[in-house]
């Protein structure tokens, strides 16, 4: 239900300049989804959407401009990051993801696909990521982006 309710979202931010967490679950009631505002909430920052500028002072929700292209690329990667990865740390402009050994590969491919803004490169081994990040003062972004997948 959740991943349908996402897409669902997703459809209307394309088709409709909304702009509140109310209309968008006065939009998906009238598609015979019953859902609170707490829940559209917490898929809001789930999907990562942002409010661009419309014009007359006014906004609307959009997907991130690194976002994947497809819901199903949003769920494929909670997925392999919740069963994959087992912690993430840092050291200055440095980012180390320890993954269950077999996964590393993955798990940055994944990254790799999400195109967030800093990161210069993943490399892999078997069971952690080195994700290089520039500028330094990006790292804490990129966790938050890269935790935000683990739950």
């Amino acid at each position: 239900m959740k991943a349908k309710r996402q897409a669902l979202i997703l459809e209307l931010i394309a088709k409709e300049a909304l702009d509140t967490q109310e209309q968008l679950v006065d939009r998906l009631k009238h598609m015979g989804i019953e859902v609170t505002q707490a829940t559209v909430s917490r898929d809001v920052k789930e999907l990562r959407l942002i409010k661009v500028a419309v014009g007359d002072g006014r906004y609307r929700y959009a997907p991130p401009p690194d976002a994947f292209d497809k819901p199903e690329d949003i769920k494929r990667a909670r997925r392999i990051f919740q069963e994959a990865v087992l912690s993430i740390d840092s050291s200055l402009n440095l980012v180390v993801i320890k993954t269950l050994t077999g996964t590393a590969q993955g798990v940055a491919a994944v990254i790799d696909g999400m195109g967030i803004s800093g990161v210069l490169a993943t490399v892999a081994g078997d069971d952690s990521i080195l994700v290089v990040v520039k500028p330094e003062e990006a790292v804490g972004t990129v966790i938050q982006e890269l935790e935000a997948l683990r739950s």
